[in-house]
Order: C-alpha cells, then structure tokens, then sequence
C-alpha cells in the first residue's frame, strides 16, 4: 500500500481538487463565457478520466465520480500505451484490464500486464508537462523542452530519476515491491511524484507531501554574495548576488511561470540591525515590492497588458527563469547612509511562491487565504 499512499497526498492525485486550480478554471471557464476550448483544454490533464469518459462538462464537475475526482490516478497512467507527441496531452490510452509499466516479467492475479518502456522516460512526463495555448500556439509551459534541451537529457538523466525517488536528486537505486504480494525489486519508483508545490498540499492537509516539496526546493539552487570588503557610507555600494541552478533538470522556476514567482531578498542592515538597504521584501497586501529581481513569465492579453490570464495570452513580455546548472549574478546599487555604523551584515534569500498573493486574493474574495512562502537558499556576509 505505500505506492497508493504516496500518491492518495500528490499533486497528481489534487491535480482536479487543487483548490487554486478550481478557482482560476472556473474563472477561466467565466471569462470566456463557456468557450468549450477552454473548458476541455484544461480539465484534459487535470482531469483525464473525466474528460474522457465524458462527465465533464459541465465544467463545474457536479456529474463527476467520486472516482474521476482523484485527478492523475493509477489506472489513468497505467493504462496510456503510447505517445502521439509531445504537449498538450499527447495520450493514446487504451483503457481496459490491461495494465503497463516497467517490467518485463510482472504477474497480477487483478489483471492483464504489459511492458512499457515509455513509462520509464521523460517523454511519457511530456505528454502532459508541455503546454502551448490551444488557439495561438503560444508556449505557455515548457517544462519538457527545457529538461530536453539541457544537460540532464544529454546525460540521460530522465523526469523520473529525480521526481519518482525517496528524496530531491537522483537516488537510485531504491529497492521494494510494487505491492505487498510482489517480488523484490532492485529499483521501485516512488509515487509521491514532488515537484515545488508547497502551497496546495498544505491547504489539503498532506502535510509529508509539503515538507517533500519544500526540501525538493531547498535542493534546487544556491545563492553566494560576492566578496565585498567594505562599504562607504554616504555613497551607493556596488553589491552582487550569485543565484545559481544546481539542482533542477529544467529551468527555475518552471511550469505555469506566468504564475509562479520566485524572487530574490537581499538586505543590508548596521551593527544594531537597523535595515540600511532592502529589495525583494513584500508590501502590507502580500505583493513582491517594485523593482524587485523576480524569476518568471510575464505573458501579454491582445492589448499588450501583462495578465496572469494565460487563456488570454497572445505573446510573452519577457522571460527571465535560470536553466539547469546555469547561474544569473544580480548587482544592487546599495545606498547607505552617511554616519551608519558598521560592521554591516548582508543578507540574500530566494524566496518561492506558487502564485501571487494579489492574484490569490482575486480567486478567493473574503477567504482568508495565504500562500506559503518557502526560503529556498541564501548566504550572508559581514562588511567592515
């Protein structure tokens, strides 16, 4: 029962009752008055086995089964005999008591089984984990392509080896049983399937999947302040913050970047710890302050005005994300005082969120709903 059990808390099996999704689908599904392209395009990878058995629409999932509420679900996945491409669910599924996966010589007394290679590679991941707008083309996820255009698909190095193991990384080997009654085998992929969502599963209440995903990102980056030795006061100080990619096999952040936010904090404070400097702090309502260094998509409606509605999206304003094993290094001019006092201590944090909190705010009205910021890496230093 472990597999289940890791699966019953992800964000696999919450891809359909992910509260945020519900809100901005339906959202979706309101702004563009029913449009059925919309409404299929989304639930398609949300919710497969509703959509495909045909109890959405409506929208609103008041025909749904109890069982096609359980998002990505096993038998989904196990039942999918190829793929027809890359994006945008890419699926040939054969439901039936034919069920697929990695090894050759599996028995059940449940049901029929199948090898399936496919399973094992990061294109079975890209069926679902690319995302083009349905009537624009527009790359809207790429989360895929930039796994395959990095240095981890050149090692082989597949979406499975790091998101299918006990812990951030690849862990292999990890042996177990698929299920109580099976052999032992060398290498068994864990379910928990984690990636950076730290904010739905606690608002679900699967709490070990939130602390898997937020050492998942922990494990992500680095951030290094480059040497200074010392400031001026009464001048601006040149100070630099090296943020670097070590851990993901795709950009950082990645997925619906158009949404996600991650940013950099840095401060400087006196020998008291009076704040002398700061960028990258938030305001009374949750937002990121202006001017911040803020990792992500913007993407533009017809207008040319920036919109976290990707449904409207017709180009992207700018796209500033951090590939895999890359660095991006941050200079700050740092005013400091005339008359402070030092020794001053320098401060840099990444922070990450899975959206922002204004958009939050938009969602959910009058609740009362935070998102979980997680400190993903920082450093800091002392200037005479």
């Amino acid at each position: 029962m472990e597999i289940y059990s890791q699966w019953s808390g992800s964000m696999h099996n919450n891809a359909y009752k992910d509260p945020i999704f519900q809100k901005v689908y339906q959202f979706a599904v309101e702004d563009t008055d029913g449009d059925r392209v919309v409404e299929d395009f989304c639930i398609v990878c949300h919710n497969p086995v509703g959509f495909m058995s045909g109890e959405i629409p409506p929208p609103d999932g008041s025909k749904l089964s109890e069982i096609a509420k359980n998002g990505i679900q096993c038998d989904f996945c196990h039942t999918v005999s190829a793929s027809t491409g890359i994006g945008n669910f890419a699926v040939k599924s054969s439901p039936g008591n034919t069920k697929r996966a990695q090894f050759k010589d599996a028995v059940s007394p449940y049901h029929e089984t199948e090898f399936s290679g496919l399973h094992t590679t990061s294109e079975f991941c890209g069926m679902c984990h690319n995302v083009n707008h349905p009537v624009n083309d527009l790359p809207l996820e790429k989360t895929y392509t930039e796994w395959k255009e990095g240095p981890y698909a050149k090692e082989g190095v597949q979406c499975q080896d790091c998101h299918m193991t006990p812990g951030p990384g690849v862990t292999k080997p990890n042996p177990g049983k698929a299920a109580i009654m099976g052999p032992d085998r060398p290498h068994i992929y864990t379910h928990s399937i984690v990636g950076g969502n730290v904010a739905v599963p606690t608002m679900l209440g699967s709490i070990e999947h939130a602390r898997l995903a937020e050492e998942r990102l922990k494990s992500a980056a680095t951030v290094e302040i480059l040497p200074l030795t010392e400031f001026v006061p009464g001048a601006e100080n040149r100070l630099q913050v090296k943020v670097t990619n070590k851990g993901a096999g795709h950009y950082l952040p990645t997925g619906l970047t158009e949404m996600r936010q991650m940013w950099l904090q840095v401060k400087v404070t006196d020998r008291s710890g009076k704040a002398l400097f700061s960028s990258g702090g938030l305001n009374e309502d949750g937002s990121i302050e202006k001017n911040s260094i803020v990792y992500n998509t913007v993407a533009a409606d017809e207008t040319g005005k920036a919109t976290y509605k990707v449904w409207r999206a017709e180009k992207i304003l700018s796209d500033y994300r951090i590939p895999p094993r890359e660095s991006v290094t941050e200079t700050y001019n740092a005013g400091i005082p005339s008359g402070a006092k030092g020794p001053f201590t320098v401060s840099a944090m990444l922070k990450y969120r899975s959206a922002p909190q204004e958009l939050v705010r938009e969602l959910f009205g009058e609740e009362e709903v935070q998102l979980p910021i997680t400190d993903m890496a920082g450093d800091s230093i002392v200037v005479k």
